[in-house]
């Protein structure tokens, strides 16, 4: 029985001593951490150079965003727009100068119709008809300048919507968020502009074909004057007749 301890004994013992000797035995050289400061100072270089090209990246990529903002705002139409107001206009100016009376703006109707009524004084001509001529010119000189205040009131009636079409697109070109709002605001004013002048060239042409058949009328009448007093003088058809020069 007390070689069994003592066997016991013995191996415990040698097992504690060969724990012992694997615990003081030397490690390899593999197992060991060694501290290298170039690797370090390197590792750390690299290590930055990648965070600063990573933040060339982002500041390229916030770049290109903002780009492509500003291209959506340039290419953002305006809200703004009077281009119905302005072809209501035009078409309103363009019915008036439609309704002009007798001689109108037509090329070939005036020249036919001014050789028969301001320039046909012949002898083929019976009084009562060149009395009905001077009849028809100075009816048709009234209705000109009655046409010419016409285009005179549409012009001016105009003024307050001009007015307010120039102040809202000044207004939307100077908060344009971009080219294509700001050029879309200068556009629309230019129509404006040429609306202005359309009516403005209404006006004169309406004015000027007044003055116009006023003065042929007049020239008219010393023509009629002069056939009438030769054939008084000569006796030739003539016979007295009522002027009726107004309507009841």
């Amino acid at each position: 029985m007390q070689s069994v301890f003592a066997r016991y004994r013995i191996r415990r013992t040698t097992a504690a001593a060969a724990l012992a000797a694997v615990a003081l035995a030397p490690l390899p050289a593999s197992a060991l951490i060694v501290y290298d400061p170039t690797n370090y100072s390197q590792n750390l270089l690299q290590a930055a150079r990648a965070l600063e090209q990573i933040q060339n990246q982002i500041t390229s990529l916030q770049n290109e965003a903002q780009m492509l903002i500003n291209q959506a705002k340039n290419l953002t139409s305006l809200p703004t727009s009077v281009l119905g107001q302005i072809e209501d206009s035009f078409s309103q100016m363009k019915t008036l100068l439609g309704e002009a009376e007798k001689l109108a703006y037509s090329v070939q109707d005036i020249e036919s119709q001014f050789a028969s009524t301001y320039e046909n004084f012949g002898s083929d001509l019976s009084s009562q008809q060149l009395v009905d001529g001077a009849r028809e010119r100075w009816q048709t000189s009234v209705s000109a300048f009655e046409h010419s205040l016409k285009a005179g009131a549409v012009a001016v009636d105009n003024i307050e919507g001009t007015q307010e079409q120039t102040s809202a697109l000044v207004g939307a070109s100077q908060s344009a968020v971009g080219v294509l709002q700001a050029t879309q605001a200068g556009n629309q004013l230019l129509a404006v502009q040429a609306r202005q002048v359309s009516d403005l060239t209404a006006m004169m042409a309406a004015q000027g074909r007044a003055n116009a058949l006023d003065q042929a009328r007049q020239a008219a009448a010393q023509g009629q004057a002069r056939e009438q007093f030769s054939r008084f003088m000569t006796g030739n058809g003539y016979s007295p007749s009522s002027v009726k020069m107004f309507h009841d």
